[in-house]
């Protein structure tokens, strides 16, 4: 391959590649807290602003800080060769880790008082912490796209509000199917995956989130 040929899809990639690292699945937890708290202000009505940033707090700590170390911490020991983990087998560690972590996020806004988090929220963490599980046991035999696992779940998430506002969101829910439509896109772009890993993530992602709904609401 030529240089103007290399540089032709070193350019392409940008794009995705800005894509896949903005709305890497280790950030959506946390852009899925801030959306529900734009689109259903109401329901955080109850939290003062302490509570409010132990909220938020919680959220970072468990689903970004945490696993970004682990992943380091990993990458420094020499049990993974790359933070991008593209082999399937160097998955395995840092899923088990980002099961413990989401566990623990959603255990302390489900049952942490000071938090006082809304129901919508416990079932976005419960989603959030069986997709973990699911994406894990799938890894074991089979590629699976966690980026699209990880959007897919934001669709899910406002599937579900719709299903509790009894409207229809339409602007967040263009958002959310573009949002995924990108991240499929860029993970196709660059390669990381085939068209039913891809979809595979997306099916996963959006099913969780509405079982966590239906087990919340039994």
């Amino acid at each position: 391959m030529d240089n103007e040929n290399k540089k032709k899809i070193v350019v392409r990639n940008i794009p995705a590649t800005i894509v896949s690292v903005g709305l890497h699945p280790v950030f959506i937890p946390l852009l899925s807290c801030i959306a529900l708290y734009y689109i259903v202000p109401q329901s955080f009505a109850s939290l003062n602003s302490r509570a409010l940033t132990e909220w938020f707090g919680t959220v970072f700590v468990n689903t970004i800080l945490f696993p970004i170390i682990l992943i380091l911490l990993l990458k420094g020991l020499g049990f993974i060769k790359s933070i991008y983990l593209r082999d399937v087998k160097e998955r395995i560690i840092p899923l088990i880790g980002t099961m413990v972590f989401y566990f623990w996020a959603y255990w302390a806004i489900k049952n942490a008082p000071e938090l006082k988090a809304p129901q919508v929220a416990k079932t976005l963490f419960l989603g959030n912490y069986w997709g973990v599980i699911l994406v894990f046991i799938i890894t074991i035999f089979y590629k699976i796209s966690m980026h699209t696992s990880a959007i897919g779940s934001f669709v899910g998430l406002i599937i579900v509000l719709m299903i509790i506002t009894k409207s229809l969101l339409f602007i967040p829910f263009l958002i959310a199917l573009l949002a995924a439509v990108l991240v499929g896109w860029a993970r196709y772009s660059l390669g990381a995956h085939q068209l039913k890993e891809i979809w595979m993530g997306y099916v996963v992602g959006i099913v969780v989130q509405i079982a966590a709904f239906i087990y919340t609401s039994l």
